[in-house]
């Protein structure tokens, strides 16, 4: 898959971290041979994450975060600190970058730390070298030494930039994900209907991204993607001539597309698809089970990867509250968090109500995941629960056995 048709989630995340003036943009920009980020002798020139997706060689797709130094002071120092440690919720490898002359000080072993505690594999860029030759090379025997990943560079010479590369595509690469959106519940040859209604979110004249990437997994496994809006789908049904393997619509038009789907026919939606594909799907069927338990001044989060433009009858901020109430037929009240925003104190709410995910990668889906259970607030997905209110959710999970014990074991 090329960069072109790598989303953002899907490419793998590599972290920029150090103090300020470790050269940490000048490395980024020398690794990358392009001017990501602005460089300067200015200490704090680079005052905000700054994304950048791209193709590296020999790794592939991936996005490079240039971060604020970890050093900085102030009260906007500290916001930018608080900032840079954010982005290690969504690191898939970090590089440390320390200067020469000075070696690792105290900022510097707190991300090591940090690191280590949220099992962030990293290397330490020993930068600078070409200003303190033999300093490089006492800090990075000393790294090595501790156990660290260390290779003396210099972003101004270019010394240890390709070497960099090589280590950042060995520790980076790692195993190709085990779980598909779809394509492990199908066979080739097979037929699957996709019920998506035109969600008015989307930009003109494209599908949602969890309606493409289900499609070319689809495609993927040599089967049949069919494509229909909700009030097409059962003539389809009626004349395809062969009974398809699976059904998957959009959460918001569950019970229309259930009604409509006969029995024999396995039925889930993209939703509870990306849940399974997050690593997320069997913590939501639990956490589900809180629904029915919540009270009147009970808080709920409806939480949200993406940052889309917000419709008059936007699914997260206006549906799902509305949903929501005419189920429970309580008073409550409700949060929302978007994009990267995602509160760390978890313990106002009763409930958490996260979307699918497509926007997030791997990581930080476990950190947000990991924030609800080490709180102990159950956290739900959108397809699961609303396929909860409808009362079809044994049927939305059946393809998977083992998750239809969950809903008699609820958090």
């Amino acid at each position: 898959m090329g960069l072109n048709e790598t989303p953002s989630a899907g490419r793998t995340h590599i972290g920029f971290f150090g103090r300020r003036n470790a050269g940490k943009s000048s490395l980024l920009n020398a690794l990358t041979d392009q001017e990501i980020s602005i460089v300067s002798a200015a200490k704090g020139t680079t005052t905000d994450p700054v994304y950048k997706s791209m193709e590296l060689l020999p790794l592939g797709p991936v996005v490079i975060i240039d971060t604020p130094g970890i050093d900085d002071t102030g009260e906007l120092g500290e916001l930018r600190v608080r900032r840079a440690k954010r982005v290690l919720n969504k690191t898939d490898a970090a590089i440390l970058v320390i200067d020469a002359e000075t070696g690792k000080e105290g900022p510097d072993e707190e991300l090591i730390r940090l690191f280590r505690a949220k099992e962030i594999p990293f290397i330490v860029a020993c930068n600078k070298s070409d200003l303190a030759p033999a300093r490089a090379a006492f800090w990075v025997k000393d790294a090595d030494a501790a156990g660290e990943n260390a290779i003396a560079v210099s972003a101004k010479t270019g010394e240890g930039i390709g070497a960099l590369k090589e280590r950042i595509a060995l520790l980076a690469r790692g195993e190709e994900p085990k779980l598909r959106i779809a394509a492990d519940l199908i066979g080739g040859g097979d037929f699957v209907v996709l019920v998506t209604p035109i969600d008015k979110a989307a930009p003109k004249g494209r599908l949602i991204l969890p309606q493409q990437q289900t499609i070319r997994d689809i495609l993927e496994a040599d089967a049949a993607a069919i494509v229909v809006k909700e009030f097409e789908l059962r003539e389809t049904l009626e004349h395809l001539g062969k009974k398809p393997a699976l059904v998957i619509t959009d959460s918001q038009v569950f019970a229309k597309v259930s009604a409509d789907t006969p029995k024999d026919i396995p039925l889930t939606s993209f939703s509870i698809l990306f849940a399974r594909y997050k690593g997320f799907l069997s913590q939501a069927v639990r956490g589900v089970a809180a629904l029915d338990r919540l009270e009147d001044g009970g808080r709920v989060l409806i939480s949200e990867g993406c940052t889309h433009h917000r419709q008059c009858d936007d699914i997260g901020r206006v549906k799902l509250p509305r949903w929501i109430k005419n189920y429970t037929n309580k008073q409550l009240e409700f949060a929302f968090s978007s994009g990267g925003d995602f509160p760390e104190d978890l313990s106002p709410y009763g409930l958490v109500v996260h979307c699918g995910g497509c926007m997030l990668n791997g990581r930080e889906m476990k950190y947000r995941q990991g924030c609800a259970e080490d709180q102990g607030i159950p956290i739900t997905n959108y397809g699961v629960l609303i396929a909860h209110i409808q009362g079809i959710l044994k049927r939305s999970i059946s393809m998977f056995p083992q998750l239809l014990a969950e809903l008699e074991d609820p958090l």
